[in-house]
């Protein structure tokens, strides 16, 4: 963008420019960073985030905790439950039972798409609530117990 440019309407300009992009490349999942898009387009964090919130109120992108944004595609299922509600629902899924191994932080994290320390956190909460038992650095988490429906609802 030039820097005469008139900043009025900018954002639009960045919305339509991700919504293209995202029509492009239909693997697409997660939009660029703010800092990338600041920098690739040399404007404010402002006015790069009314481009977000243009793309949100379209309902194209959505926010994701941690400050990234995710593409939303129309047909496709997102889960937006809590991650260690998800990852709870592994033990049912895998069929696990009291006392087996359970994945590792790392697997976990793959599986989801988060980084580590965000699946560390989550086995932490399931830990607290008594579902895994274990864990820490090089030892392996464990089964404790195995949440009812209602539990993981």
């Amino acid at each position: 963008m030039s820097q005469q440019a008139n900043p009025r309407g900018t954002f639009l300009k960045i919305a339509d420019v991700l919504k293209s992009r995202i029509e492009a490349d239909p693997t697409m999942t997660e939009l660029p960073a703010l800092s990338e898009l600041m920098s690739d387009h040399q404007v404010s964090r402002g006015v790069a985030l009314r481009a977000f919130s243009v793309l949100r109120q379209e309902g194209v992108a959505e926010p994701v905790p941690g400050g990234r944004w995710r593409v939303v595609r129309a047909g496709t299922q997102v889960d937006r439950r809590p991650l260690e509600q998800r990852i709870a629902d592994v033990i049912t899924a895998e069929g696990l039972e009291v006392g087996q191994p359970f994945p590792s932080a790392s697997a976990l994290a793959e599986r989801f798409g988060v980084s580590r320390p965000t699946a560390t956190k989550a086995l932490e909460k399931l830990e607290a609530a008594g579902v895994l038992a274990g864990g820490g650095q090089g030892k392996v988490r464990t089964v404790r117990a195995v949440p009812t429906r209602e539990e993981r609802s």
